[in-house]
């Protein structure tokens, strides 16, 4: 057994070096997200008054408790940290342990690093084990420096580490998913595909279950669900961390035995061989459908789960409002009805629909520089093919793909809706998806004129995305004004439901769009391939 992880620690240390400046971008932005809720609380929620009013808009919106879970306690900073840093904190510390994971362990298998690793004193399961080691050590990096951030900008000690821990739990316990996924994958991309899934689907649970009014226990069926019965600052229960590493240590066992069995260079899940003849591949076209179709359909039937989610989730959300007396009041007295509160919940559920496929299109672009950096556009361009049309093949399946998968959830959750509550119109929905597109295009257009004129600073596209994702969704918490509120395309978004719906925004969304992916195609026609 010893000689299987000989090499271990100089490999590990080695391997923290080179990837460190990957690693400190996500421990500092979940440190910032949790301590700037602590900061800001007091300037923004100064009495008791408006952290009522807090309380009383974040109940009136179950979509909050499908991003951030429940809200036990919004009157002091530190419950509000809880509340607004706790699931996304959990997530993207989940997703940081799955991209050191991969990028360390399968991504080296393809490139062919790892073969020279292998030709050294380096064990078999070392090339696994030190992945998996630099995922815990940057999570528990995390939990220091998120804890030591929160308290230094004023949360309670005792409430501030146990938040820091369930986001060092999330992230040992998705290096252990991670692990298992580098072993069945046929290569990173598709062992990131599986991963990831495997969180979006724990994170969706168990936003699903904070939203409606499901039993109690089922918060325990999905992992993210323990670390929040953790519950920070509102009893600091530490046991359902014991549920986490265990879970992180069969993971970690499981995946050493999948790597002991299956082959250098292929996963347990072999890849497709390609057809015999060229067909529709032989074309820009055709060949910029043939290198996303795994993702086109993957994502589609993500999408359409998604809309089976939250259509059921829509008809849960009257029974949610009777049971608040802020709301049943504000109802009995004619301000609102029930079922524009329905819809109002369903248009932001359509813009975090719209957000998610933002992320989708903006992939798809980046994967152009991709191809680049791989050598592989150069032998096709070095032919007939023209720099813009191989462009535009790819930027149409971007801007396709993901308007398509909006239009899919709009209509399953307008479907499933319907069904289950007579009151709520298919058509509105798909209408309300449908202006929800063009912002969704603003983003991807932004992905297309960095990677086409500046591929250098290509990443602020999906910067540009959480950004967006901030102002709508805690925007208007925060009482942002509307200028800044307007930097996101989603905020131009109409209610289509309303008296006189404003659609002049979704013409300007429209213009931005063209305008940027304009520039994207004048950059690419004059840079240097590669670059």
């Amino acid at each position: 057994m010893r000689s299987a992880v000989v090499g271990f620690r100089p490999l590990l240390e080695v391997s923290l070096k080179q990837d460190i400046r990957n690693t400190v971008p996500w421990i500092a932005l979940i440190s910032a997200l949790s301590g700037s809720s602590v900061l800001a609380f007091g300037w923004i929620f100064p009495d008791a008054a408006s952290r009522a009013d807090l309380t009383a808009t974040v109940a009136a919106n179950p979509a909050l408790s499908l991003i951030f879970g429940p809200a036990r306690d919004l009157t002091t900073a530190d419950g509000f940290n809880a509340w607004r840093a706790g699931a996304l904190g959990a997530f993207f510390a989940g997703l940081m342990a799955i991209f050191i994971v991969v990028r360390n362990s399968r991504a080296p298998e393809d490139s062919g690093q790892s073969e020279l690793i292998a030709a050294g004193v380096v064990g078999r399961q070392t090339r696994l084990a030190v992945p998996v080691a630099m995922a815990w050590q940057a999570s528990l990096a995390l939990g220091v420096v998120a804890s030591g951030v929160t308290v230094l900008l004023g949360g309670a000690v005792a409430d501030s580490i146990t938040l820091a821990a369930t986001f060092t739990a999330s992230g040992v316990m998705f290096a252990g998913v991670a692990a298992i996924a580098a072993q069945l994958g046929s290569d990173a991309r598709s062992a990131s595909s599986i991963a990831v899934s495997v969180l979006g689907v724990a994170f969706v649970a168990r936003g699903s279950i904070d939203a409606s009014a499901a039993p109690a226990w089922t918060i325990w069926l999905t992992p993210l669900g323990w670390t929040q019965e953790v519950r920070p600052a509102a009893g600091n229960t530490w046991w359902p961390l014991l549920l986490c590493v265990a879970l992180a240590l069969v993971a970690v066992a499981a995946a050493a035995v999948l790597h002991e069995h299956r082959d250098f260079g292929l996963g347990i899940i072999p890849p497709r061989g390609g057809p015999a003849r060229g067909g529709a591949v032989v074309t820009p076209w055709g060949l910029a459908i043939r290198l996303n179709k795994g993702s086109l359909i993957a994502w589609s039937v993500a999408f359409a789960l998604l809309g089976t989610v939250f259509g059921f989730l829509a008809t849960t959300i009257g029974s949610l409002f009777a049971e608040n007396p802020d709301i049943s009041r504000l109802i009995a007295a004619g301000g609102v009805t029930e079922a524009g509160l329905v819809f109002e919940f369903l248009v932001t559920i359509l813009k975090l629909v719209g957000i998610i496929a933002a992320v989708y299109g903006v992939q798809m672009v980046l994967r152009i520089h991709a191809e680049e950096v791989d050598f592989r556009v150069e032998p096709l361009l070095a032919g007939a093919l023209s720099r813009r049309r191989y462009l535009a093949s790819n930027v149409v399946v971007a801007l396709v793909a993901p308007a398509v998968a909006v239009l899919i959830a709009g209509t399953v959750i307008g479907v499933v809706a319907t069904v289950r509550d007579p009151s709520v119109r298919l058509d509105e929905i798909v209408r309300q998806a449908a202006a929800t597109v063009p912002a969704v295009w603003v983003h991807v257009a932004l992905a297309v004129a960095l990677v086409g004129a500046a591929p250098g600073k290509r990443r602020a596209a999906s910067l540009a995305v959480v950004v967006s994702f901030g102002l709508i969704i805690l925007g208007p918490i925060f009482n942002l004004w509307d200028w800044i509120l307007g930097i996101s395309p989603f905020w131009h978004v109409p209610n289509v439901t309303a008296a006189s719906p404003d659609l002049s925004g979704l013409g300007w969304l429209g213009l931005v769009a063209t305008a940027l992916i304009a520039a994207g195609f004048a950059g690419f026609r004059r840079r240097d391939i590669g670059t």
